[in-house]
């Protein structure tokens, strides 16, 4: 199905897809390769499936890859102003009566559709084996040196950052030392070469900026939002300034929040999953378009001029012909049109993408 955004106004038309007839347990997740091709992975269980654009633009693909990952429970994959794709992983090992023993694990890709660098493991921020089976999920984030920042929530209820420095060196973790993060951050590097982290606890969300770029993150203000565990995402709305949505866990609709401002409740339907945002430029106006899947499984698409919630976000559901069984995701192919990628009920991914034309128009959903 076709979906439009103009004026305010919004049309919709459907498709499908398989993911390879495997159940995704984490992902997806879509990235501009440094040849402008995209990729997509997605985890499933023992290994992480790739698939590779055959041209900038599509609309035909390769693969799926299959990637071997074994005992990875969580994953998440990330990239940077260079292009490389970072995969890192929470690892689980152990059997019998001992407690398993936990820790985090990477891989680089360095160019689409190229083999990925082996497995290293990144240690854990615990010193007892038995405290890392309470370890969260990890995320990750590049800033603009091309270094890696891995953050992930420990046993007690802190947030352990690991960041790898200057010739590829890992630097000591650093425990930021606060109470009751319930979730995994949201985790934004700016063009003006910071890293902006908020994270949900209890009736606000802690937040951290560096004060300078390389330089530990410092604690920032607490906003004042109930941010529902799994739903926050944050994008850089100006230079340097960062903007969060999320859903709140009281009223159930999204807000957009931003350090130094009130929250702004901008309505939408969420379910209980993440939000996906991007900024971009429509019609010559600066916009931030996002998406999420609301609770009867659709994806809902929105727009609003950047930083400008106040006037409004205009919201549309959209129409894979198929329920939306986990988190979409928005990104900009090579050629610098909107993409927009969900997974769906029948174990596959589909996939649409942003037409000619004003406004925003996405054409036929296509499997991949």
């Amino acid at each position: 199905m076709a979906t439009t955004v103009r004026d305010g106004a919004v049309t919709a038309r459907p498709a499908g897809g398989t993911a390879a007839g495997r159940t995704v347990r984490s992902g997806p997740w879509l990235l501009t390769g440094h040849d402008g091709r995209l990729i997509v992975y997605a985890h499933v269980d023992d290994a992480v499936l790739r698939w590779t654009e055959s041209s900038p633009g599509g609309p035909d693909w390769t693969g799926p890859d299959v990637l071997p990952l074994k005992g990875v429970s969580e994953l998440t994959v990330v990239q940077g102003a260079n292009r490389y794709a970072h995969l890192i992983g929470r690892r689980v090992r152990g059997t019998g009566d001992a407690p398993p023993a936990v820790d985090l694990v990477y891989a680089i890709q360095y160019q689409a559709g190229r083999p990925l660098s082996e497995w290293r493991s990144v240690g854990n921020p615990h010193a007892k084996r038995e405290r890392t089976a309470q370890m969260g999920t990890p995320t990750a984030v590049v800033d603009t040196s091309g270094a890696l920042h891995i953050l992930v929530p420990t046993a007690e209820g802190h947030l352990a950052v690991r960041r790898e420095g200057a010739g590829g060196r890992w630097e000591p973790w650093l425990d930021l030392k606060v109470a009751a993060v319930r979730d995994t951050p949201a985790a934004v590097a700016t063009s003006t070469g910071e890293v902006h982290l908020l994270a949900p606890a209890g009736t606000h969300a802690l937040t951290w900026c560096q004060p300078r770029p390389g330089g530990a993150p410092a604690r920032g203000q607490d906003l004042g939002v109930a941010v529902l565990p799994g739903s926050a995402t944050g994008v850089e709305t100006s230079p340097g300034r960062v903007t969060y949505y999320v859903t709140d866990a009281v009223g159930g609709g999204v807000v957009a929040v931003r350090p130094g401002g009130w929250p702004v409740p901008v309505g939408g339907s969420p379910g209980d999953g993440r939000h996906t945002a991007l900024a971009t430029v429509l019609d010559g106006y600066p916009c931030t378009v996002l998406a999420h899947r609301d609770t009867e499984g659709r994806i809902v698409l929105g727009v609003c001029g950047a930083e400008d919630e106040h006037n409004g976000v205009w919201w549309t559901d959209t129409d894979t012909g198929t329920v939306c069984v986990g988190d979409p995701v928005l990104a900009r192919d090579g050629l610098g049109k909107i993409v927009l990628l969900a997974p769906t009920e029948d174990r596959g991914l589909a996939l649409t993408r942003q037409q000619d034309g004003p406004g925003l128009t996405l054409g036929d959903w296509r499997p991949l």
